[in-house]
């Protein structure tokens, strides 16, 4: 059986861990392959903790391993973590003779480059993007345009890309920029394999509760009552643009006075409320807080319209939204801004929602007034999503024949 060591540079009880990687690791096994997980750890774990998390993670079949993850001073602290990665990943490739490296993203798969190096066996190496890493960091405003970081990541993904032996990229759009002959081949120019696997949802385990009963216990929680109730899952702040979502809240209350925000997100509520004050709402009219992963279909259901307001640029080309899938999912219609990942085509093609297209009183008036005329399109959203982004057919199926590819490379 072959073996692979899927090397994450988060911790395993973060949300995205929770609902995107042992997702997709339980699906990776299904194909017949031996998966171990190295994870960094924000924090440090009780025994009991690690105990169970063990446990649960073997029942799944996959066998994890942890270091810690350090945050400060934010440089050193990175190449210190990537040290410690390369020695591990070397360790367990010692121990347990790895087929394949798995690495989400540049950090991740830097240690696996780097620990290949220093080892006489020599597994495939793969390279999941996911996001232009470099590009977002300075988009964001974290890394100063062409200074000296920036340069350096741009150097470590050439040799990155150069080093790998196949690759991942979550949208088309990312795929035409990067790798453009795979379109037709599924392979780029070397004859290395390439897929595009947006974030999907695992309708297995989540999303299979009776909407109608939680949307009715979830109002009545928040004391919604008939109310139009427009959700935003996500963080807030730097590319997620806080003042404009609020501007298009409040552009649907003025054609509904009794929209209620619902703000899942585990971004300080300083970052949207004031704007929200600003703006004529009251105390009363929003929810802002953090809800476990698990439970973010519950409210999602008691919700009718989801937001996904991000920066428009040359990096989110390559992103693929993971609240988009899940607003889907249960059924709740998309408005959305032009420019991001696949999201135009998605919209545009499956009639599930509106585009925003520009960050003006007259663009949210439009985008407000064409998801209005679609009416009931619960159930077209519904069929989207299992089309689009079920974790089995489409995110799964992708990862084994990745693999499969793999094997006879």
């Amino acid at each position: 059986m072959p073996r692979t060591l899927y090397i994450c540079y988060f911790g395993v009880r973060e949300p995205l861990v929770q609902t995107q990687v042992i997702p997709y690791l339980r699906e990776i096994i299904t194909g017949g392959t031996d998966v171990h997980l190295l994870t960094f750890e924000p924090t440090e774990l009780e025994a009991d903790v690690v105990e169970a998390e063990t446990l649960e993670l073997a029942a799944a079949g996959i066998t994890w391993h942890r270091r810690r993850y350090h945050k400060w001073p934010s440089v050193p602290a990175t190449f210190y973590d990537i040290l410690s990665g390369v020695l591990t990943v070397r360790s367990l490739m010692a121990k347990y003779e790895f087929d394949l490296l798995h690495g989400r993203v540049h950090i991740p798969t830097l240690m696996g480059a780097l620990a290949r190096k220093l080892s006489r066996k020599k597994p495939k190496l793969l390279f999941d993007i996911r996001g232009f890493f470099p590009e977002e960091y300075t988009d964001a405003g974290i890394w100063p345009e062409g200074g000296m970081l920036y340069r350096t990541a741009k150097r470590v993904e050439r040799w990155l890309m150069k080093e790998s032996d196949g690759f991942v990229v979550l949208t088309e759009k990312a795929r035409e920029i990067l790798f453009p002959e795979s379109k037709e081949t599924g392979y780029d120019a070397q004859g290395r394999p390439v897929e595009v696997i947006p974030c999907c949802v695992d309708f297995e385990n989540r999303f299979s509760g009776d909407p109608e009963l939680e949307r009715k216990r979830v109002r009545s929680e928040l004391n919604l009552g008939d109310r139009q109730v427009i959700v935003h899952v996500g963080a807030l702040g730097g590319l997620y643009l806080a003042t404009e979502i609020a501007d298009l809240l409040a552009a649907a209350r003025l054609r509904r006075p009794d929209v209620f925000c619902l703000l899942l997100t585990q971004s300080d509520r300083s970052k949207i409320e004031p704007l929200l004050l600003e703006r004529g709402f009251g105390s009363d009219d929003y929810f802002i807080g953090r809800v476990p992963p698990d439970k973010i279909e519950v409210y999602l259901y008691a919700s009718d319209i989801g937001l996904s307001v991000v920066k428009a640029t040359f990096a989110t080309q390559s992103r693929s939204p993971t609240k988009i899938p899940e607003y889907l999912a249960c059924g709740l219609p998309i408005i959305a801004n032009a420019g991001v990942g696949d999201v135009d085509k998605l919209i545009t093609e499956n009639g599930v929602g509106a585009l925003l297209k520009e960050f003006s009183p007259s663009g949210y008036a439009a985008a407000v007034s064409e998801l209005e005329s679609l009416g009931d399109i619960a159930d077209k959203c519904r069929e989207t999503a299992r089309r689009e982004f079920d974790l089995e057919r489409i995110g799964g199926a992708r990862y084994r024949r990745l693999y499969e590819a793999f094997k006879h490379s």
